[in-house]
């Protein structure tokens, strides 16, 4: 009895082998076999709502290796933009590997989000813009700060309010309309130069002039929210990715170390 069951498996087994083996598609020097079409297949299913068949699939397993073997017969293994592309593959591959474990692991407490906060709180503005277009020239960007200087001036000493001079002199179209209101905002979301002076601000407080690469900003800072109203969950983001850049920084801090690196910065100027 144990004789024939032993068979029987015997014969299970190399039937199962002979299937799993068992060649689906043959596309040149490329054998598809049913075992690497199911792994692929069902990896597909398990990613998508609505899985093409089966028999569309094989095809564009037909179409993919059919592609690649025309690629490399036309020597596009050796194409530069192929390489560098490969090579970007071969960095993020070494950073899921190496990082990708510890960032998983990476945990938000309510905590660090509030003392996150306190360095870093939502704000409310309304601002005056003077632009000057992308590209522009040392006069027009000159020509700009004038012009916005002698807005400034006006603003200051003026007694209309800042939502009126805003629709005169502001090239925001945007904002314009609502008086130079842009919400609630977050360093996050706001360029770098623009937060640094309004979160330095009280209520109220009208400062300026403010440079970003938009232009020249007169900025009123019209709100400060509290942690107990804020965006959590993009507070908890700016967090995970502090500490996720932290984690970059570590490891190529070490990495480099292993490495001959010369700089020479003063090129960039």
């Amino acid at each position: 009895m144990k004789l024939l069951i032993s068979i029987l498996l015997l014969i299970s087994a190399t039937s199962f082998a002979q299937k799993s083996t068992e060649i689906v598609a043959q596309v040149g020097k490329k054998s598809i076999t049913l075992e690497d079409f199911n792994k692929k297949y069902n990896e597909v299913k398990s990613q998508t709502i609505n899985p093409p068949t089966k028999e569309l699939f094989l095809e564009d397993l037909i179409r993919y290796e059919v592609g690649l073997q025309e690629a490399e017969k036309r020597g596009l293994q050796k194409d530069p933009v192929v390489l560098e592309r490969l090579n970007q593959e071969m960095y993020k591959a070494l950073l899921e590997k190496e990082l990708g474990p510890q960032i998983q692991k990476i945990q938000v407490s309510e905590k660090e989000m509030q003392a996150w906060y306190a360095k870093n709180p939502e704000l409310r503005t309304s601002h005056i813009l003077i632009e000057f277009k992308p590209g522009a020239n040392p006069q027009q960007i000159a020509e700009a700060k004038k012009r916005a200087s002698e807005i400034f001036e006006e603003v200051k000493s003026s007694k209309r309010p800042f939502e009126e001079l805003v629709k005169l002199y502001s090239d925001d179209a945007l904002s314009k309309q609502a008086g130079g209101d842009i919400g609630w905002q977050s360093r996050v979301t706001l360029v770098p130069g623009y937060y640094e002076a309004a979160a330095s601000m009280k209520v109220g407080e009208i400062k300026g002039l403010i440079e970003s690469q938009f232009g020249f900003h007169i900025i009123k800072l019209t709100g400060r929210r509290s942690f107990e109203n804020a965006n959590k969950r993009q507070i908890r983001a700016a967090v995970f990715d502090e500490k996720r850049k932290q984690l970059f920084n570590d490891y190529f801090d070490k990495l480099k170390k292993s490495y001959s690196i010369k700089e020479n910065k003063s090129a960039l100027k």
